[in-house]
């Protein structure tokens, strides 16, 4: 390996510091990529990629598509009627209100995409019933934390539509291929969790009687609506719909995401300009956050591969291809343990690495949906990622205990992929 590939290096261990310290993201991942271009004397390859990416059409309209349709049913309160629906039947079973709470926390995120979305919006709701049920600030928090990895199975996920992409087909069929393994991370992660607390005593706490006893019930003037608590799920219904049922007609994202805003606003029967104003800014703010970090990861690939890391990288894996099995998962796990999240890693992991994937033996669809599967499940583990500070918060729990209940789930989970997605 070249001398500029030891720098690579040691550049990769400066940003990982950088962004366990918190420093921007997007910031770190093209500053980074950037500075190895230019060290390797071709410092236009990271302005090729920047340009490259940040035009890229079928990331585009699906990433913004999709959040300008969440900012719009949040608009509309159309989630918080669909968590009231789902929340009602969750009194009085014991120890299982954890595992519940974290599969219906998880199916939630697939309608509403948004761990911080879903954070708050379920988090509010059935945090505080928990804690009157007498489990512990943390245990009530790691049961929330637990479910927010349901956005795997949404076709709005940043990473399905970077990932198919890559790989040359839908998101519908690369959701189909990891599915199953998607499921695994919420059902492993539930049930690890709920014996994590039952061995800890987290149902034997106190119950919380200084708990406001109106904290988890819907505010006065919000009013639940069984029709707009259907509003969250039309896209993915239709996604089904057409790509199972009736593939004669090529459904989308952006046209399922555009059919349920046009839904939401209907049913909502609000003011169509403040409502088209929350669209159009879901669409920016996307666009600046998600596609700003694939940007960035795209950059820092580029430093990478011009640096002739990659190469050697990928030399190591041919010889086994045990190597980038683990190397797929555990990598994305630890880095998003570290950094707090779980886009940074798995994206600047798929850029460089997963178009590679023939090279050492995989399909590009399976290396890079293990990536990023993996990557969810270390953000889930981290205590400095936004979701886990966030439920904390509310629970008034330290991070760092929220982290513990969810972590040893996590890691188990990420042994299961790393062993049997192939």
């Amino acid at each position: 390996m070249p001398i500029t590939g030891w720098i690579a290096i040691l550049v990769l261990i400066v940003m990982c510091y950088m962004l366990i310290k918190q420093y921007e993201t997007r910031m770190v991942l093209f500053g980074g990529g950037f500075i190895l271009c230019c060290i390797s004397l071709t410092p236009m390859a990271g302005l090729n990629a920047f340009a490259k990416t940040m035009t890229n059409g079928a990331l585009i309209t699906a990433i913004c598509s999709a959040t300008g349709f969440a900012y719009c049913v949040t608009f509309t309160e159309c989630d918080r009627s669909l968590v009231h629906y789902l929340t009602r039947p969750i009194r009085n079973v014991g120890i299982l209100m954890i595992p519940i709470t974290s599969l219906l926390t998880f199916a939630i995120n697939i309608a509403i995409p948004s761990a911080a979305g879903v954070g708050a919006v379920v988090g509010t709701t059935l945090i505080p019933l928990l804690l009157r049920a007498g489990f512990k600030p943390a245990a009530a928090a790691a049961a929330v934390l637990m479910g927010t990895t349901g956005s795997l199975l949404s076709p709005g996920l940043s990473h399905n539509a970077y990932v198919s992409d890559m790989a040359h087909m839908s998101i519908m069929d690369l959701i189909s291929y990891h599915g199953v393994y998607s499921l695994m991370i919420g059902v492993v992660g539930a049930i690890g969790l709920c014996i994590v607390c039952w061995v800890l005593g987290d149902n034997k706490g106190e119950k919380m009687a200084e708990a406001n006893p109106s904290s988890d019930a819907e505010p006065s003037s919000f009013k639940p609506s069984p029709i707009k608590a259907f509003v969250p799920l039309i896209p993915i219904i239709l996604m089904l719909v057409f790509t199972f049922w009736i593939p004669s007609v090529k459904m989308g994202v952006a046209q399922a995401m555009l059919i349920g805003t046009i839904v939401c606003l209907l049913v909502a029967m609000c003011d169509p300009q403040k409502f088209s104003k929350q669209f159009f800014k879901g669409m920016g703010d996307s666009y600046g956050s998600i596609m700003g970090i694939i940007i960035a990861a795209g950059v820092l690939a580029a430093g990478l591969t011009a640096s002739g890391l990659i190469k050697g990288l990928i030399a190591l894996m041919v010889q086994s291809k045990e190597i980038a099995q683990w190397g797929g998962s555990i990598g994305p796990f630890v880095l998003s343990v570290l950094m707090g999240s779980g886009d940074a890693g798995a994206m600047a992991f798929n850029s460089a690495v997963t178009p590679h994937a023939q090279e050492f033996g995989m399909q590009v669809h399976s290396l890079g949906s293990l990536a990023f599967l993996a990557g969810a499940a270390g953000r889930t583990a981290s205590p400095i990622a936004g979701i886990t500070i966030l439920v904390a918060g509310l629970a008034k729990a330290n991070p760092f205990d929220v982290a513990k209940r969810t972590f040893l789930p996590m890691v188990v989970a990420v042994i299961l992929l790393a062993i049997f997605m192939r």
